[in-house]
């Protein structure tokens, strides 16, 4: 059984024990985007995904991909990219060109599913503090990046994207080492891909999941603007 969302934000989301199990973790129909219906859904464990044309879709797969930034992989070859310090980051700079940049065909398929609808959603989200992103910089170009929402302890991953090699890999380092200075516990990686696997994400289920949501969504967190990290150079503990 699929849900149907009607347009108040309030409407509570069903069980998410009650998500298909083929297309796994569809949940429910409809509703909208406003940041209170976005809130309330990644607090649950769902998320929305859908391309254009389509009515907005409500996931909550299981198993869940997280990640503990405790435990990202780094590879010898990103070192050597660390290392060499080609690469600038910054914190909540260019919003717009992250998100415009995760919005943007990848060679194997010719549409996205950052339709305008959802773009505008999250740069609400923005506006209020919760979303935010991550830049990487060579030679003041912005060639990678990744956004999220970020609540309590928790940071919601959405979306990354690379121009040039290993950009987006420094963005989830870079992101990596600040929430483990600020407390954070994990990150959301939403569905399994080999690419996140190879950078240490795993697969939970989700009940684990939205335990430790219930948990670590309570935490104070990090609210409001990241921008005053500012522009450095990544560097990594061991690397």
């Amino acid at each position: 059984m699929i849900f149907l969302l009607d347009d108040n934000p309030n409407t509570p989301f069903p069980d998410v024990s009650l998500a298909e199990k083929e297309p796994d973790g569809l949940l429910a129909v409809g509703g909208d985007l406003t940041p209170q219906r976005l809130i309330q859904a990644y607090r649950l464990g769902i998320f929305p995904w859908f391309t254009d044309g389509e009515p907005i879709l409500w996931w909550s797969p299981d198993p869940r991909t997280v990640l503990y930034p405790e435990k990202i992989k780094i590879s010898r070859s990103l070192r050597k990219t660390v290392r060499k310090k080609v690469y600038k980051v910054s914190f909540d700079h260019d919003f717009e060109g992250v998100i415009r940049g995760c919005a943007e065909p990848r060679d194997n398929s010719p549409g996205t599913w950052l339709v305008p609808e959802m773009i505008d959603a999250y740069h609400q989200q923005h506006q209020l503090g919760l979303a935010h992103s991550v830049e990487v910089w060579e030679r003041e170009q912005l060639v990678g990046g990744l956004y999220g929402m970020a609540i309590g302890g928790v940071f919601f991953g959405e979306s990354m994207f690379s121009r040039t090699a290993d950009s987006s890999k420094i963005a989830l380092l870079h992101l990596s080492r600040k929430l483990i200075h600020w407390g954070f516990k994990m990150i959301d990686c939403q569905v399994y891909t080999s690419h996140l696997a190879s950078l240490g994400a795993e697969e939970i289920p989700r009940v684990d999941f939205c335990g430790d949501l219930d948990r670590w969504t309570r935490l104070e967190g990090r609210a409001g603007s990241w921008a005053d990290e500012g522009k450095i150079y990544p560097e990594c503990e061991g690397c």
